[in-house]
Formats: structure tokens, sequence, C-alpha cells
């Protein structure tokens, strides 16, 4: 058995790959602790629900969740944004560029033309999208001929998506861009020149943004500080954390401004008295949560007040 599954587990990664979309047994394989639904490219499906909830948590509220599971590698900051406050969410769809190798790109081209791909392979991953998804492209950092779309692509990926993009890469025609209004891009840098020398290596690959390392299906947070990119298998617990965070300061707000508590009391670890207090604020207040009683009760069966 033990053998089995190690030449199981040989072949994910022997697949022959020309240069294009990772197995939905592989991309499986890099998110095995995803449990729920997936795409049949094998990525999360991550509820409508959540992304929706998602948007509304800052960076460092799911930053910090991260750090406390171990996950120090997936925030990236430091883009130059096609709109500054208009943060936006989504599923990772992954793409890898590399510079150019030519008889590999033309091989790499037959092959796709032959399976069906149209076009120049920068179209290739985004002939993929689905609504909700965010593109994802690392293009190593190049900006100068290397701008992955402009606004005929964008016009695309947002019709598709209706989010935006983040690239390790440059981007053009940012005047076309902002004119697509719900767009929003996260690049590193705007160049009038169009994409030369690059070539696609994967789709729905794992790939680095800066010192983030991020997998298809991650949930992607993008706003003015930076992106951050979180592992599917968290973001339920990310949200819900961010969420009960917020109606304890609600809470903590009201009994101070009522006089009922000292805020050495509010800050510290809360006694009995002042849990139960809380536990009746929310039966008294339903309308404030923002997530379902009984997933509230599941977290604070759990949580160490």
């Amino acid at each position: 058995m033990k053998l089995y599954i190690l030449l199981f587990s040989l072949t994910i990664f022997l697949i022959p790959a020309h240069a294009q979309q990772h197995t939905s047994d592989q991309v499986k394989y890099y998110t095995d602790e995803w449990t729920c639904e997936r795409y049949p490219d094998g990525r999360p499906k991550v509820s409508d629900d959540l992304l929706k909830r998602i948007k509304n948590i800052s960076i460092e509220e799911a930053w910090g969740v991260l750090r406390g599971k171990g996950y120090h590698n997936q925030f990236e900051g430091g883009w130059e944004m096609l709109h500054e406050d208009e943060p936006f969410v989504g599923r990772a769809l992954t793409a890898q560029y590399m510079p150019l190798r030519p008889e590999f790109q033309k091989r790499s081209m037959d092959k796709g033309h032959k399976e069906g791909r149209i076009g120049a392979m920068n179209s290739w991953p985004i002939d993929m999208l689905k609504e909700g998804d965010v593109y994802v492209a690392d293009g190593y950092g190049k900006i100068k001929n290397g701008t992955l779309i402009g606004d005929n692509l964008g016009n695309s990926i947002f019709a598709k998506t209706k989010t935006g993009v983040v690239f390790n890469a440059g981007s053009r025609d940012l005047e076309g861009l902002q004119k697509i209004e719900g767009f929003n891009a996260f690049v590193r840098g705007w160049d009038p020149t169009y994409l030369m020398e690059s070539m696609l290596m994967g789709i729905n690959a794992p790939i680095r943004i800066g010192d983030a390392t991020v997998f298809p299906g991650d949930v992607v947070l993008a706003k003015r500080e930076g992106v951050i990119f979180i592992p599917a298998h968290l973001v339920e617990e990310v949200v819900i954390n961010a969420e009960f965070i917020g109606l304890r300061d609600q809470f903590g707000i009201s009994r101070l401004k009522a006089g009922i508590y000292t805020p050495g009391q509010i800050d510290g670890r809360w006694s009995e008295e002042i849990k139960k207090d809380f536990l009746k604020w929310l039966d008294d207040n339903p309308d404030l949560l923002p997530m379902s009683r009984k997933e509230l009760d599941a977290f604070l069966e759990k949580r160490t007040w």
C-alpha cells in the first residue's frame, strides 16, 4: 500500500506539462486540506457568501489569523494600482511566465493550438476565467516588454470575472483600463510596450508573487495596503474570527459609553460576567450578526476568550 501511494504521488508530478494547465489531480494535491466543492480544474470553490464577507475584512485581520496558523508568506505590498480605494476579492487562477526560450515556446504553442487553444499564450489563462476569479500572474517582475494585458484583454477579464488582476509584471493602456467600471489591477508598473521575450509556463501552478506563495484557488484580498493570499481551507476561519472581533469591539464600546465596565475590564481577559453579558447582547441584537448564529456558536465553542 505504501509503495502504491508513493507511485501515485510521483505520477502527479511526472505528467507531461508541456507548459500549460496543471491537472486537477495536481491542483488537488497542492490544496489537499480543502474538503469541500471544487471546480472541474481542481481549484477549491470557496463560497460566494464567504467572498462577499471577506471583502469587509482588513488586511491586518486576515494577516493575524494566518500568522497564528504559521502562514508567514502570504502578503505582498508595493503595487501600482489602477484604483487605490477600490478593493476586490476572488479565487486565484494562477499563471507563471518565464523568459523566452524559442524552441519551447513553439512546441508549446503548437501543442496548445492542437488542443483547441486560440491566439497568443497570454490569452490562454484568460479563456479559463470564471465569475469570481482573480487572474494572478507571476511575470517575474518584468515591466518594459512585460505587459501582460492592455485594455482589450482587460475588458475580456472583467466580463468573465467581475473582479481584477494581480500581476508581478507590467500592464499597458492605463487610460483604457481605467474606463472599465468596477475593474481593478495591481501591477508592478505601467508601460506602453507590448509583451515580448516571455512565455507561459504554467496555468494553475503554485507561483511566487514577491514574498508570497500563491496556490490555485487561494482567496485574493486586494486592498490599498497590498494583497494577501488566503489558503482556501482557512478562509472561513479568517472571516468568522474577524467578524467576531468586530462584534466584540461593538459590544465593548457600547458598554464603555454606558459606563458599565472600565477600559481595563474590556481590554483585558473577560470575566464570566462580561461573557454572559456579551452573549445576552448578541441575543438582543441579532441584526448585528454578519454570520449565522450557528457559525458564531461553533466558533465560540473553540475560542479561548
